[in-house]
């Protein structure tokens, strides 16, 4: 099979296109003819060396993919050669062939094509098992989501406005949060012009965001808790902000609030298998009827990997940057 690897840790340069051989079907797994995989913001992390893959996965980076069952080994359910699909994994997905267990793989939702189904896997499971069954928002409740124009915040704030909560996001241009809007946020904040939370307590009359999907860490935890209503949930999903910060005990028991940090490549795999049921029980069906609609800002060739990186390092991206294998 062809994979991206990565030479050193460094930039976007390190990424090459080289043979490997092919992965073969353990008890449990199946093997993915690779269609399409997407770009994401731990990628880079591990490409620079910061974030190794958890024990036991491959070491080809990759967090996502779509594309046709090729073999599967015993013990895989209904899973069977031929079935269009798409995948969560712990790695592999920079490939065109990819071993992944059975219980995180899901079918490709009905009217998505499926290179295009290679830009949910990540964000849907991201998502669903951070704010709906972690944090437990509720219809009406008020969901902030930083970062908003990115892929998981493109469906964040797709999915929690079709359930019924009222969306507030951030982003850093006119142009990022009029694509917001038009997915659903009922608010949008210019990060790089307001201070958002003075912006939460104005639109929610003072009450505060019930849920904070945070992709920021210690650069936004002092302002996400003064953001939080009383017993608001705040969770923290990324770091691009840093790794340390100081956190006020006393304004987050003023609130009775809670804070959560999630990583969902780390979990073991029956966890993410019951996400990945949920996702496909609760989610799929909203997809299919399309009201929610995966977000790709464009799609490259496998080769180009090091071109998305950068360009998802220079923060130009209005939801998914796919990688496509042409196979």
């Amino acid at each position: 099979m062809r994979a991206v690897t990565v030479s050193e840790p460094g930039g976007p340069e390190v990424l090459s296109l080289s043979e490997l051989p092919d992965p073969e079907p353990g008890p449990g797994e199946v093997v993915i003819d690779v269609a399409a995989t997407a770009v994401n913001r731990a990628d880079l992390l591990q490409r620079q060396g910061l974030y190794p893959p958890p024990p036991g996965a491959s070491e080809i980076i990759g967090l996502e993919c779509s594309g046709t069952v090729s073999a599967v080994g015993p013990e895989v359910g209904d899973r069977k050669v031929g079935d269009e699909v798409c995948a969560l994994l712990a790695g592999g997905g920079y490939a065109t062939r990819v071993g992944v267990p059975a219980g995180q793989v899901m079918p490709v939702p009905p009217g998505v094509d499926l290179v295009t189904a290679a830009a949910l896997p990540e964000v849907a499971c991201t998502v669903w098992s951070n704010v709906f069954m972690i944090a437990g928002l509720q219809p009406e409740e008020h969901l902030l989501v930083h970062g908003g124009a990115g892929g998981i915040g493109t469906f964040a704030i797709q999915l929690a406005s079709v359930l019924g909560a009222r969306v507030l996001t951030t982003a850093g241009s006119a142009e990022k949060l009029a694509v917001c809007a038009d997915l659903g946020a009922d608010v949008t904040i210019n990060y790089r012009e307001d201070d958002f939370v003075e912006a939460v307590r104005a639109a929610t009359d003072g009450h505060g965001a019930d849920v904070i999907l945070d992709n920021m860490g210690a650069s936004y935890l002092g302002r996400n808790v003064d953001a939080l209503a009383t017993e608001g949930r705040l969770v923290i999903i990324g770091m691009q902000g840093g790794t340390k910060g100081e956190l006020d005990i006393a304004a987050l028991l003023r609130k009775r609030g809670a804070v959560v940090a999630t990583a969902l490549r780390s979990r073991p795999p029956e966890e993410k298998t019951a996400i990945c049921a949920a996702v496909a029980e609760h989610v799929w069906p909203l997809v299919a009827d399309g009201r929610i609609r995966p977000v790709v800002h464009t799609s490259l060739p496998l080769a180009e990997a090091g071109k998305a990186h950068a360009l998802m390092e220079a923060s130009d991206n209005v939801g998914k940057i796919l990688l496509t294998t042409d196979a």
